[in-house]
């Protein structure tokens, strides 16, 4: 059967309409789940953690392949459907419970896996908030494949000083090394939403890319560098009243060997993790 006459089936079967409040929308796409599961490389000693599994479209084909699944889901209505579907399977787990709320470093270390991998498909309006619990809560995990509307996930791989950047794509090439999976029209959903969407993956590093004193000083630099993305970085600095006097700021970004009137998105990793020993 078809992932697209599956669908129907469940969705008639338990009078499941997608929740628009929680940006639901079903995949129905065969190709795209296979480019999920290719990319993900899994393995039967792997655990797997599932954020978002709604009607359990992309566990199933999880669950043949992995030693263990353990997903997240949020909508309760959901959890009926995943429970019956995947009864007869022993490494099958479900957790009801906002992933934002699940103390992922936990639930890791007691699985005593030797690779942990993560999958989601992820709602539009929350996917950077779940994106950095991923890469702060420095879990055990290898990669993270995630499929996310296409405009964002732009901005999470891009290159940092190029490009369409925002303050996350920093924080993802700070932990991992990002790159495009497959391009996923906006037909592969039911109901379709108005966007496409991209599957990225984050292959997440031992060691960050560049060495700070502290974390979290740089990424507080760089967002608050961000927050006034179209005025220069001098000048988004000195309006923040957090580092000295605009002269003060332009000696130490012109220490850094940048231009007085270099704008946020044009600064790279290293160049912010210099001006932030800097100004510190």
């Amino acid at each position: 059967m078809s992932i697209l006459k599956e669908t129907k089936f469940i969705l008639d079967k338990y009078h499941i309409h997608a929740n628009k409040n929680l940006g639901q929308n079903f995949l129905i796409d065969d190709e795209t789940v296979e480019g999920i599961i290719k990319a993900a490389d899994i393995k039967k000693d792997d655990l797997i953690i599932e954020i978002g599994p709604g009607l359990g479209t992309i566990t199933k084909e999880l669950l043949e392949r992995a030693g263990k699944v353990i997903c997240i889901e949020l909508d309760s209505r959901m959890i009926e459907i995943l429970n019956e579907r995947f009864a007869l399977y022993d490494n099958f787990k479900l957790i009801n419970k906002d992933v934002l709320k699940v103390d992922l470093k936990e639930l890791i270390e007691n699985e005593k896996f030797s690779t942990t991998k993560i999958v989601a498909n992820l709602p539009y309006y929350i996917t950077t908030p779940i994106i950095m619990k991923l890469l702060e809560d420095k879990l055990n995990v290898k990669t993270i494949t995630v499929m996310v509307q296409k405009e964002v996930a732009d901005r999470l791989i891009a290159e940092p000083g190029k490009g369409e950047t925002g303050a996350i794509t920093y924080a993802i090439n700070y932990y991992t090394k990002p790159h495009t999976v497959i391009q996923v029209p906006n037909t592969a959903f039911i109901p379709a939403p108005k966007v496409n969407s991209t599957v990225i993956q984050l292959e997440v590093q031992k060691e960050p890319i560049v060495k700070v004193e502290n974390e979290e000083k740089l990424f507080e630099l760089i967002k608050i560098a961000f927050m006034q993305k179209r005025k220069t970085l001098l000048n988004a600095l000195a309006n923040s009243n957090k580092y000295g006097t605009k002269e003060e700021i332009e000696n130490k970004i012109a220490e850094v060997g940048l231009d007085l009137k270099i704008r946020p998105e044009k600064v790279t990793l290293e160049e912010y993790a210099r001006l932030v020993e800097r100004i510190k």
